[in-house]
């Protein structure tokens, strides 16, 4: 099928991301939360980010104001009818992602797929909500979306070959490449890349190394462009947790156990740079 009009849901930082992508690339979006400063909010970060494009020249002055005239905002879930595609990109939250994926479910026509930004949660588990799973699958953005190349396209076990196939074509019009990966927990890149951090915050945990000493010497010695507990701190450490307790409760398997000082700092609200305060500190 063709997608021309998309739908997200959650204006949030994945969520406006995702529809600053799909917007420059031609293709019209709504974006929809559930309150109007959230909206504001969230159009107020893209047009930044746009702009952002248009100082270092990757666009064009008109090129930007054509992606935000292809923008819409809306609160009603009413305006999804008219959607070939709806990206839910709330919060990494199961009961929550079912909630809302339910409502999109009893308002989208029949050819319209149903999408999930999720990072680890199940493909298969989510799909069964919808009253069509072979039209659900999971499309993981990565942060920030605008800059981040790769897009991971996860499908469960209902996910049907038109759905994955529309799914691959959609990646590569708004310019990602894109990952196949089947459903399990944290599919590719998080299976791999949360444990790491996981790991990183054990080694500070421990009193090895200051964080900024272990940051560097993954740097320095693995070539990574940022530290693990820098990372962290952009990722989210409530995110991180809650990946982390997927995998510990998915796998069985006390490998994924999160870190002590993880839960700490989330239990403390010391969240990331999105707080103010994690493993570093920020303005």
């Amino acid at each position: 099928m063709s997608i021309q009009q998309i739908a997200v849901i959650g204006a949030g930082t994945m969520g406006n991301g995702i529809a600053q992508v799909c917007a420059l690339a031609g293709l019209q979006v709504v974006l929809l939360d559930v309150a109007d400063t959230a909206l504001e909010k969230g159009l107020a970060t893209l047009t930044a980010n746009l702009e952002r494009q248009v100082r270092k020249e990757s666009i064009t002055p008109k090129d930007k104001q054509d992606a935000l005239a292809r923008i819409s905002l809306s609160t009603d879930y009413a305006v999804l009818r008219s959607a070939d595609l709806v990206i839910e990109a709330a919060t990494e939250n199961l009961e929550l992602k079912k909630r809302i994926l339910k409502q999109i479910d009893s308002v989208v026509s029949a050819h319209c797929i149903i999408a999930t930004n999720t990072s680890s949660l199940s493909i298969t588990e989510l799909a069964a909500v919808v009253s069509e799973p072979g039209r659900f699958i999971g499309l993981h953005f990565f942060n920030p979306v605008p800059l981040m190349a790769l897009l991971e396209v996860i499908r469960g076990l209902q996910t049907s070959d038109a759905t994955h196939a529309a799914a691959l074509q959609l990646a590569e019009h708004i310019g990602k490449r894109a990952v196949a990966a089947r459903n399990s927990p944290g599919f590719v890149v998080n299976r791999v890349l949360c444990p790491m951090i996981n790991e990183a915050i054990f080694v500070l945990q421990e009193g090895l190394a200051s964080a900024k000493d272990i940051d560097t010497g993954m740097q320095l010695g693995c070539n990574h462009p940022i530290g693990p507990l820098a990372l962290a701190d952009l990722i989210g450490l409530d995110t991180l947790l809650a990946i982390m307790e997927t995998f510990y409760q998915g796998f069985n398997d006390p490998k994924y156990r999160p870190a002590q000082l993880l839960k700490e700092m989330v239990a403390a609200g010391y969240l990331g740079r999105k707080a103010g305060r994690g493993f570093y500190t920020y303005d």
